[in-house]
């Protein structure tokens, strides 16, 4: 089983209407590319722009942008991840849904660690990193979502791993170079699990493309007995706009989940109780931080 995600490394708008139309054509192409599932970068509906205080742009979960794209993912039978600016009380969030191939909203989700160190800290957290069984023709996978600054939290990728996803969805707006490509190089091998990350392409502010995937197996065991190590890339795209491919081969990853020493397999969590501490020390206390 080869699940194929599709990096919509895109360059918006200006407008709503007009990411409308450049998102609904994408997920036409990236279908016809053979795509399982069409990936957009964060807050596409706003080209990750938002007023620093109030609602301004945001738009409600039932709003006809987002039922375009639930139609076209029944019409086109390929899931879509798509990410806007949700309207919220008292302020907003950086929101992610996903609809399946028949068009049903099977996921929620919004962005739990805001930067509010910059213009986020207008923005409402989400509360939870929540797993769901997305149904494919191809079978059920379960599937998470973190966004952006969510990645650069090990906690992230270990909830989503320990709720059962084997594949994390990672809409992203910001600059991708080695440290943060690293980071989710990580994220899939300690969680034996797929990441798939779609980044602005270079020309949006404080973004270059780099949009990537991997598939966290680090070992290929050969017919002999023998192991061996392997990149877990799938793909690193360039800094151009495009729509990027990301195979991954699930039943493989299933397989090496059932085998390997990471992921849930050897965890002591008796002994993690400052994980869920609130207490912040020196050097790391921030007067903007929220708790």
């Amino acid at each position: 089983m080869e699940f194929v995600v599709a990096l919509l490394q895109l360059l918006p708008t200006g407008t709503l209407e007009g990411n409308l139309e450049k998102g609904l054509s994408a997920c036409r192409k990236a279908r016809s590319m053979g795509a399982d599932v069409a990936l957009f970068p964060e807050m596409w509906s706003t080209g990750y722009q938002f007023p620093p205080q109030g609602n301004g742009p945001a738009i409600p979960k039932d709003h006809s942008f987002l039922q375009a794209f639930q139609g076209l993912a029944k019409e086109l039978s390929m899931a879509i991840g798509i990410t806007y600016l949700e309207e919220f009380s008292p302020l907003p969030r950086n929101s992610f849904a996903l609809f399946d191939f028949q068009g049903r909203r099977v996921l929620d989700y919004a962005k739990v660690h805001t930067c509010d160190f910059g213009e986020e800290c207008a923005l409402t957290p989400g509360d939870s990193f929540p797993v769901t069984t997305l149904e494919t023709p191809k079978g059920p996978i379960q599937v998470g979502c973190m966004i952006c600054y969510d990645r650069e939290f090990p906690e992230s990728a270990r909830l989503l791993m320990l709720s059962g996803a084997e594949i994390i969805l990672t809409p992203n707006a910001c600059p991708m170079e080695i440290n943060r490509i690293s980071q989710l190089r990580g994220r899939a091998y300690e969680n034996m699990l797929g990441i798939a990350t779609v980044n602005y392409p270079m020309g949006h502010p404080d973004c270059n493309g780099h949009s990537t995937a991997f598939d966290g197996m680090a070992y290929l065991e050969r017919e002999n007995g023998q192991v061996e190590s392997r990149d877990t890339l799938v793909l690193e795209a360039g800094e151009k706009e495009g729509i990027y491919l990301a195979p991954f081969p699930l039943d493989q990853m299933r397989r090496y989940r059932e085998r390997e020493v990471h992921g849930n397999a050897y965890r002591r969590p008796s002994l993690y109780q400052a994980l869920s501490s609130p207490k912040v020390s020196p050097p790391f206390v921030r007067k903007d931080a929220r708790r």
